[in-house]
C-alpha cells in the first residue's frame, strides 16, 4: 500500500511540474514563469504576436483554426482579429513577406517562431523582448541585451513609450506564454488529460485499500 500512496503522490505532482521546469533554460537576466492555463494571457499573447510579430515572423507549423481551439477563441473572432492574410480558418499561419526581400531589407530573413521556446527557452524568448536598448551605431538605433548586433528593428519601442513598465511586462509575457504554448500544443491536453487520471487513481485507490484489508485480515 505504501507504494501504490508514492505512486498516487508522484502522479498528483508530475501534471504541475511542466510550468515549473519550463520556465527555466540559460542564464538569462529575466524569467517569465509560463503558465499555459492562464487562457486569458494566451489570448492576449495570440493577438499582440499578430500585430506586432507577424509583419515578418510566421508560425508555419501553426494553424489558425487550431490555435482558436486550444484557446477558447471562436472561428469568426479568429477570421476577424488574428487571420488577415487568408480567409480560411485552416490556413497556416503565414506571412506575406517574401523571404528574399526579407534577406535584402534584414540581412537575414527573419526566423519562423514555431519552436523558438524549444530550441531555446522562455526566458531566453522574454529576456530578449524586455533586451532593447538605443545603439546608434546600428541601422535600426537600437541593439539588444541578449542578442548582440541583432538585425532587427525595436518593434515594441511604441508600446515602451505608451505603457507603463508593468503593462509592458505583462505584455512582453502574454507574448512568451503564447510562443510557449505554440512549441508545445499538446501540453494543455496533457494537463487536462492528467486531471482525469488523478481522479481515476483516486477512485482506485478505495477499491484496492479494502482489498488489502480483506487480503491481511488473518495475517495478524
Amino acid at each position: 500500500m505504501k507504494t501504490f500512496a508514492i505512486a498516487v503522490l508522484v502522479f498528483g505532482i508530475l501534471p504541475f511540474a511542466g510550468n515549473v521546469q519550463a520556465a527555466g533554460g540559460g542564464d538569462y537576466p529575466h524569467s517569465p514563469g509560463v503558465n499555459m492555463q492562464d487562457r486569458a494571457s494566451l489570448q492576449r499573447g495570440a493577438a499582440l504576436f499578430v500585430d506586432n510579430c507577424m509583419g515578418c515572423h510566421s508560425l508555419e507549423y501553426k494553424r489558425y483554426g487550431r490555435v482558436g481551439e486550444d484557446l477558447g477563441i471562436p472561428e469568426d473572432l479568429v477570421l476577424e482579429h488574428l487571420n488577415f492574410t487568408t480567409e480560411e480558418i485552416g490556413s497556416r499561419m503565414e506571412i506575406g513577406f517574401p523571404e528574399d526581400d526579407a534577406q535584402d531589407f534584414f540581412g537575414v530573413a527573419p526566423p519562423d517562431l514555431t519552436n523558438v521556446t524549444r530550441w531555446e527557452s522562455p526566458d531566453y524568448v522574454y529576456s530578449f523582448l524586455l533586451g532593447f536598448y538605443e545603439d546608434e551605431s546600428r541601422p535600426f538605433g537600437y541593439n539588444n541585451e541578449v542578442f548582440d548586433n541583432v538585425g532587427m528593428p525595436h518593434v515594441m519601442e511604441r508600446m515602451e513609450r505608451e505603457l507603463d513598465e508593468e503593462e509592458f511586462r505583462q505584455a512582453m509575457f502574454d507574448i512568451t506564454n503564447f510562443l510557449y504554448y505554440v512549441g508545445d500544443p499538446v501540453k494543455l491536453e496533457r494537463e487536462r488529460m492528467g486531471a482525469y487520471v488523478l481522479f481515476f487513481l483516486a477512485l482506485l485507490f478505495i477499491p484496492a485499500y479494502l482489498l488489502k484489508k480483506e487480503y491481511w485480515k488473518d495475517v495478524h
